[in-house]
């Protein structure tokens, strides 16, 4: 494992990470931790990280990534809600003073250890230096793990409150076996990954090689220069990203006209525009089109050996073990060719929310979890997702499916990213708004948008009758890379009630 953060560059063979790992195990066992209790972790990609979370599953207890980006509110909400025993968090990333606005969390308040990862840490705390220099005795494994939480990790929330998922540990382990990895190779195989590790994506980037073997190249942040000096100079051949991040890499590499060694991909998580994986193949490279969520990491996969419309057009085929039916709103099986609502079975689906209430609602009677996506299977069995149940746009009683929408815009050539979401509308109750990225020098106006559409042949209802050019930066984003359309549709709802106004006085409504 190398972490390449700019703050605390390190290096972890597997016998270094067993061996910290088993001493943080020793500490946080004498300050009470064991089988069952909670270990909050909020770092960076820090090789900390990796020891708190190895540390944390020997001895039984549950491990609770928290996005090291994340405010206090945000951290406290979590917080207040798992009620962990000990909690891990740096004392400074990027300019940002973690340690000291532990005040302002009440959450922290009632935590037994609080451990910082730096230099100093705040009265009533630890460093992690302390930590791990009073850890001396070898822990014994506890067994019988199998199906006993391991891990707790919150849900982005892009269209609701966030909601905790609890991975036992065979379920996450069903995970790391099914990560993708190049063909069989005379070297070592050499990966990287940009996704943090408080998100479900890092850990399993973090914990894969436990189980694969091969070299991992964590990212602290993207930066396309340097992502393309790293993978040339470290022959890097597989990583995975957003289909925003992989276009950067693209560009980047047909403007320097370098050769690199890469040549397995995955992306998934949002929409992914067929022009993506045609100019990747023009690259020599696979991108294998993904679909899971924290509930089912991994789901589907598309391989290289698939054919050419089902590379570009599907979310791929299920993966070992893993089962997929499309549902109709009874919870009836549909045929292949009809859209529904998208369930799975498999090793890696999660135990249950952490919110009971939520479970009857997201499992059938014989245990396949509703993941609230829709989506088609093919007579092949391939995957087509299409949309999420609350990303649908219902223009005058008409669906209107947001991921097509956006897959139409991605086809322009002045777009670089589009999200299309429902605007309030008071005659047809939603219309389609479009958030939209440009190349640069590109212009493009609602004109342009339905040309586009019409040249496409869709009803000309799916045309966006609302556009905002924004820059990449304007659109909120998860710690993977989603964009939070919540937010977009909050401030379109906003500015809605502020053209409406107050209403006329004397008058109440009607």
């Amino acid at each position: 494992l190398v972490f390449s953060s700019a703050e605390r560059p390190a290096q972890l063979d597997l016998a270094t990470l067993w061996r910290r790992s088993n001493t943080v195990a020793s500490a946080l066992a004498d300050r009470g931790v064991g089988r069952g209790d909670v270990v909050a972790v909020q770092l960076p990609n820090w090789a900390e990280a990796a020891i708190a979370y190895v540390a944390t599953a020997s001895l039984g207890a549950v491990v609770v990534p928290i996005v090291h980006t994340y405010g206090p509110a945000d951290t406290d909400w979590i917080l207040e809600r798992v009620e962990p025993r000990a909690y891990v968090l740096p004392e400074r990333v990027a300019g940002m003073d973690y340690a000291g606005r532990l005040g302002a969390m009440p959450a922290t308040r009632s935590i037994e250890s609080v451990i910082v990862v730096g230099e100093r840490a705040p009265e009533g705390t630890d460093t992690w230096c302390d930590l791990e220099g009073s850890g001396t005795a070898q822990v014994a494994l506890e067994a019988d793990l199998g199906d006993a939480p391991f891990l707790v990790t919150f849900t982005s929330g892009t269209t609701s409150e966030p909601k905790g998922v609890v991975h036992s540990h065979d379920s996450f382990l069903a995970e790391l076996r099914s990560m993708p990895s190049p063909p069989a190779s005379p070297v070592p195989i050499r990966t990287m990954q940009p996704w943090p590790a408080g998100h479900i994506g890092g850990m399993t980037a973090i914990l894969g090689p436990i189980v694969h073997g091969f070299d991992t190249f964590l990212l602290d942040r993207w930066d396309t220069d340097a992502v393309l000096e790293l993978i040339r100079s470290e022959r890097i051949e597989a990583t995975s990203g957003v289909p925003t991040a992989l276009f950067r890499l693209m560009d980047a590499v047909e403007e320097t006209d370098i050769e690199l060694p890469l040549r397995e991909l995955t992306s998934g998580g949002a929409g992914i525009p067929p022009l993506l994986i045609e100019r990747a193949e023009r690259l020599g490279w696979h991108i294998g089109r993904c679909y899971g969520s924290s509930e089912h990491p991994s789901a589907t996969l598309s391989v290289r050996s698939a054919s050419r419309e089902h590379r570009w057009y599907t979310d791929g085929s299920p993966m070992a073990g893993t089962e997929v039916r499309i549902l109709d709103d009874l919870g009836r099986d549909l045929p292949p060719g009809d859209e529904g609502e998208i369930a799975l079975i498999g090793p890696e689906q999660f135990l249950g929310y952490t919110d009971p209430d939520l479970n009857r609602a997201a499992f059938t009677d014989d245990g396949w979890f509703l993941t609230g996506d829709v989506g088609v299977l093919d007579p092949d069995g391939f995957l087509t997702v299409t949309d999420r149940k609350k990303d649908i746009i219902i223009r005058a009683g008409e669906n209107i499916s947001s991921v097509e929408v956006e897959s139409i815009l991605q086809r322009h050539a002045s777009v670089v990213e589009a999200v299309a979401v429902a605007s309030p509308d008071p005659a047809y109750g939603e219309r389609v708004c479009a958030f939209v990225v440009l190349r640069p020098g590109a212009k493009l106006d609602l004109a342009d948008v339905r040309s586009h559409f019409a040249a496409a042949g869709v009803q000309k209802q799916k045309a966006p009758e609302v556009l905002r050019i924004v820059e990449e930066s304007d659109l909120p984003r998860t710690p993977s890379g989603k964009v939070r359309k919540r937010e977009l549709r909050d401030r379109l709802i906003a500015d809605a009630e502020a053209d409406a106004g107050p209403p006329p006085r004397g008058r109440g409504p009607t």
